[in-house]
């Protein structure tokens, strides 16, 4: 083996094709035939053995297996315990940030020490439960607990100034006890365990609103957040684009690998600026006529043949189209010639980018002339 000593020469055992021989040497198996052994082919048998002439510091590590040189042991690393992390933190503090630290306990962070903090990150660690946050109520405004082992939302309740709070990556499965956030813009529970959305009638200053990585099957109970602007449900079990026409300020949708066959629900959000939508089961454009507003649209991954749809869309900047059934040149030139303001596309694992490959861009180009980027490759305007 690469690396390890011959004992025997002192020096290292060359990386040969080790083969199996027979030695009469070794112990007899059961049925009275000798045992094969691994031999390199200068054979060697991959044993570690001590040249006799050599001298060892401690011989008696050879013979004794309890052996332990315990004047020479090196220190090993010391972590230190939740209470003491934040011993050297300023108590003026408005940011305290601890990452990866296997904190297990808040409340041994003794953070009443603390009277101006404003953000509280606490990421990866190994909080279960949260608590010991009321000092902090006073002034703290952003709350991060990403991926960590929460599995109930409690201990918020005197917390009414936050305006951020992350628990991602947790073990969540019910959005409950945070109605009285009302400050709340931002709200992210990405990667729980979370099957219906509830709770969240009173938030009405969210903006932002991230559950991907779910379990959600319907898009319901978001008609009271009159201001929120981004609606991330990306990676659920979502079939049905409803529950979106008491948005009027949404203007950004993310709901790729879902199970989405029909974009007609997206006419009672005609705002939409930017939409995300790979990994689907969509075979057309149909019903994207009522959203003229749209400026980027991820399409990629899908069984679309046609991007007739898009015609409506006067203000497209970036068309993600990838991995679809899209064969036609004129096709795309009828959908997409017309947009001056078009900069990107993405065609690449269509038949009409596979077919030709080697003339690919060049008639891309040509359809689209206002284009600079072509899949992963920039290229200059006709």
């Amino acid at each position: 083996m690469p690396g390890q000593l011959n004992g025997e020469t002192g020096h290292e055992a060359p990386s040969h094709h080790i083969e199996v021989v027979q030695d009469e040497s070794r112990s007899e198996r059961g049925d009275g035939e000798p045992s094969p052994g691994l031999r390199d082919s200068k054979g060697w048998d991959g044993k570690l053995r001590i040249d006799r002439n050599a001298s060892i510091q401690n011989p008696e590590a050879l013979s004794d297996p309890e052996y332990s040189d315990e004047e020479n042991v090196l220190p090993g690393q010391e972590i230190s315990a939740d209470e003491d992390l934040l011993d050297d933190e300023d108590p003026e503090s408005d940011d305290i940030s601890l990452i990866h630290s296997r904190i297990s306990s808040i409340p041994a962070l003794r953070l009443e020490r603390f009277k101006k903090v404003v953000r509280l990150c606490l990421r990866q660690n190994l909080v279960q439960h949260i608590e010991g946050l009321s000092s902090l109520a006073p002034t703290l405004e952003e709350l991060d607990l990403y991926d960590n082992l929460i599995s109930h939302i409690r201990g918020l309740d005197d917390l009414t100034k936050l305006t951020t709070l992350d628990l991602s990556f947790n073990k969540i499965k019910h959005i409950k006890h945070i109605d009285h956030l009302t400050e709340l813009t931002d709200l992210f529970f990405v990667s729980n365990k979370i099957t219906s959305i509830d709770g969240l009638s009173t938030l009405t200053k969210l903006r932002q609103l991230e559950l991907g990585s779910n379990r959600i099957r319907e898009i319901k109970n978001l008609d009271s957040l009159k201001n929120l602007e981004e609606l991330w449900l990306a990676k659920n079990k979502i079939t049905e684009l409803g529950g979106l026409a008491g948005l009027p300020k949404l203007r950004l949708l993310s709901i790729q690998s879902n199970r989405i066959k029909d974009l007609s629900p997206l006419r009672e959000a005609p705002q939409l600026e930017e939409l995300y939508i790979s990994h689907n089961a969509l075979e057309s454009l149909d019903g994207l006529d009522g959203n003229p507003n749209l400026t980027i649209i991820d399409i990629s991954n899908n069984m679309i043949k046609s991007l007739e749809g898009l015609t409506h869309t006067k203000n497209i900047e970036e068309v993600w189209a990838s991995y679809n059934q899209l064969s036609d040149f004129q096709d795309i030139e009828r959908a997409l010639a017309d947009k001056e303001g078009l900069t990107t596309v993405y065609f690449e694992g269509n038949p009409v980018q596979l077919r030709q490959p080697a003339l690919y861009r060049n008639k891309v180009k040509l359809a689209l002339p206002h284009v600079q980027q072509i899949d992963a490759t920039y290229v200059k305007p006709v």
